[in-house]
């Protein structure tokens, strides 16, 4: 069963941007130049990522933060406030521990003034459809993590919002509770027996977009910007197995995958924006050289190079292999191609190469790649003592980074120069100082 399309909007943001202004003053743009409309009749999944912006966007269309720019429409109408037609469901539960589920599911009709009574009725009509039946006077801690999260599902549905925000809803489960609770919510809404007239759902998972959604919105980062829309027409239920759904897949993974490519080529679908055009400073992922190592072990002598297939084999999400699948490429040591990865002859040297000899080939690859490790190189050739304050490095980072996120990149470009030994850290003074070993470049 397919629900009725129509083309009138139920939200749409008009060239919103999000930025925060830092305490030296530096701006840090979370997101930009989003356009993006919520139409009746569609489950729309937005797709990126770490850092992209995915939860902030959706925090925008609800109204609980505003855009920086740009406005948002609810109904053709610009929004102030709270968005009344949103209810959101959370990843982590956001049970009140002290209520019962009937009182939990309550609230959001308690907060919109609505009577006893007809908070009572709607509530537990709720209750009996989202499956929790029996549960009523029954209190979170008595519950399994599945059985929560339906108590917060009944509670955004039991307002009958227009569009119902799932924020990773099922990433806190496991493997097996998250399916079935998928499939039944996807039950419910394609038998038409929750009142919400579209669903968003901000996930990490790029196979729980192409079995639920009917577009994929994938974003970009630094700054967060829609690089596709992509429209799926599977007919529900989707097979896993079928080579639509796979191609589909494989589509979603080499766009995630080519952050760079300025465009994305999708024919069947008009709404598709240009990366933004002005150079980004290097971003480092967080992961550590072994896990790099690992992943070019894994692929030596393989024959299936599928990025996808490789991430199901491993049972990672997106989340999980593209930050060390970004930090090989950043270094030179694989090239992807259509949603394939392959080593380049460089990796294999890596392979074959014992403590020492890996260790010379990743200081070549960063001091040939890294621009972060190349800056804090020539600033130790530059002084005397070779010594520098890591605050130095810090003050670079925080005028294209958060606070947060530069501490963060100082912690990976640290640990990444160290294990090449280009340069050391002395952690009780905070100084970074040049390994004397080093051969000048």
């Amino acid at each position: 069963m397919v629900l009725n399309k129509v083309t009138e909007h139920l939200i749409a943001l008009k060239s919103v941007r999000k930025s925060y202004q830092q305490p030296n003053g530096q701006e840090i743009v979370i997101l930009e130049n989003i356009n993006l409309e919520l139409r009746p009749g569609e489950i729309v999944a937005l797709l990126g990522p770490s850092g992209s912006g995915k939860s902030t966007l959706m925090r925008i269309v609800a109204g609980l933060i505003s855009p920086s720019k740009g406005e948002v429409l609810y109904h053709e109408r610009p929004l102030v406030g709270l968005n009344p037609g949103v209810a959101i469901v959370f990843q982590s539960f956001a049970l009140y521990p002290w209520l019962s589920v009937l009182e939990n599911v309550e609230l959001g009709l308690k907060a919109k003034g609505e009577p006893l009574e007809s908070r009572r009725q709607k509530a537990l009509k709720m209750i009996d459809i989202i499956g929790l039946d029996g549960f009523e006077n029954a209190y979170p801690k008595e519950l399994s993590g599945g059985m929560r999260q339906r108590v917060g599902f009944a509670r955004a549905l039991a307002v009958e919002p227009e569009l119902l925000c799932m924020d990773e809803p099922f990433s806190a489960l496991d493997v097996l509770t998250a399916e079935n609770l998928r499939f039944e919510l996807l039950d419910l809404w394609l038998e038409r027996r929750i009142p919400t007239k579209a669903v968003l759902i901000v996930t990490h998972g790029i196979e729980e977009a192409v079995i639920m959604a009917d577009r994929i919105i994938v974003l970009g980062r630094n700054p967060g910007r829609i690089r596709a829309d992509l429209p799926v027409t599977l007919p529900h239920y989707r097979d896993r197995k079928h080579p639509s759904f796979q191609a589909l897949v494989d589509r979603v993974y080499t766009i995630i995958t080519n952050p760079d490519l300025d465009k994305i080529d999708t024919p069947a679908t008009p709404s598709v924006q240009a990366a933004t055009p002005q150079a980004r400073y290097q971003s480092l992922p967080a992961v550590r050289i072994g896990s790099i190592a690992g992943l070019l072990e894994l692929l030596e002598d393989r024959q299936e190079k599928d990025l996808y297939r490789l991430a199901q084999e491993l049972q990672l999400e997106v989340d999980d292999i593209l930050p060390i699948v970004e930090a090989a490429k950043l270094m030179d040591f694989v090239e992807l191609a259509e949603g394939d990865i392959s080593l380049k002859p460089i990796a294999q040297e890596f392979i074959n190469g014992g403590i020492d000899e890996r260790k010379q080939i990743v200081r070549a690859q960063l001091l040939t790649h890294i621009r972060l490790v190349q800056q804090i190189y020539r600033l130790l050739e530059a002084k005397q003592n070779q010594r520098i304050p890591e605050e130095l490095v810090l003050d670079i980072l925080e005028t294209h980074f958060s606070p947060k996120e530069a501490e963060q990149q100082l912690e990976t470009v640290v640990d990444w120069g160290r294990y090449a030994e280009i340069y050391g850290y002395d952690e009780p003074s905070g100084q970074i100082f040049l390994e004397q070993a080093v051969v000048s470049h």
